[in-house]
């Protein structure tokens, strides 16, 4: 089973993914994830990709495609593979179905976990974090037990300058943008499967499982 998940930043895509694989028993395979594997291995590409890391820049489309496919080619994705964070773009979608094609496979699910911007904004904004020992928390789903204060260690806690509404709200813009072009051309091509986020996580994760196993529910 050859499945690519989607969600915008909050949607809830790690805590699914780790349900998602444990059920089905595929490799999780996320960007970080086939970046660090490929420089560990030392190979061309991920020497490459390591270059422009290094750099503060953005791996160029043709390095990132390329490690996908060397990592699609390993023995513990022979009987499928979820991919999380790739593609961002329609340009690397089609490289994706190319690349499957190449492989005699295809991709059969496109799980889109949809959440409301208003509720990514809640859920997004909410974390706080202690500035001396670094525990997390959240305002609504995970509040301190004293506002403010950590329970573990009694340090300060604060909003990270990348949580505040304005920031978020920003990266959610361009996230949306982007995720809509890719819902589209999924949704074209007849393998888009979304998935109300906003449910709680049991549900998500049964109603997901509900259509890998070809049944909705």
């Amino acid at each position: 089973m050859n499945i690519v998940l989607m969600g915008l930043p909050g949607a809830g895509k790690g805590t699914q993914a780790d349900r998602i694989t444990e059920a089905v028993h595929i490799p999780h395979i996320s960007t970080g994830d086939m970046f660090r594997l490929a420089v560990k291995e030392g190979t061309p590409l991920g020497l490459e990709a390591k270059s422009y890391m290094d750099e503060g820049q953005l791996v160029p489309d043709r390095v990132t495609i390329g490690i996908v496919r060397e990592r699609l080619g390993k023995d513990d994705c022979a009987e499928g593979f979820m991919l999380d964070g790739f593609p961002r773009t329609v340009p690397q979608a089609e490289a994706l179905d190319e690349i499957l094609k190449e492989m005699g496979r295809s991709l059969d699910h496109v799980i889109y976990i949809e959440v409301a911007e208003e509720e990514l904004l809640k859920r997004l904004t909410g974390r706080r974090i202690c500035r001396d020992c670094g525990a997390t928390y959240h305002v609504v789903f995970n509040p301190p037990k004293t506002p403010g204060v950590c329970d573990r260690c009694s340090g300060e806690l604060y909003q990270r300058e990348d949580d505040t509404e304005e920031t978020v709200a920003k990266r959610l813009a361009v996230n949306m943008e982007k995720t809509q072009m890719l819902v589209d051309y999924y949704k074209k091509q007849g393998n888009l499967r979304p998935i109300d986020g906003q449910q709680p996580i049991e549900h998500v994760t049964e109603t997901i499982l509900g259509h890998l196993k070809g049944a909705a529910r």
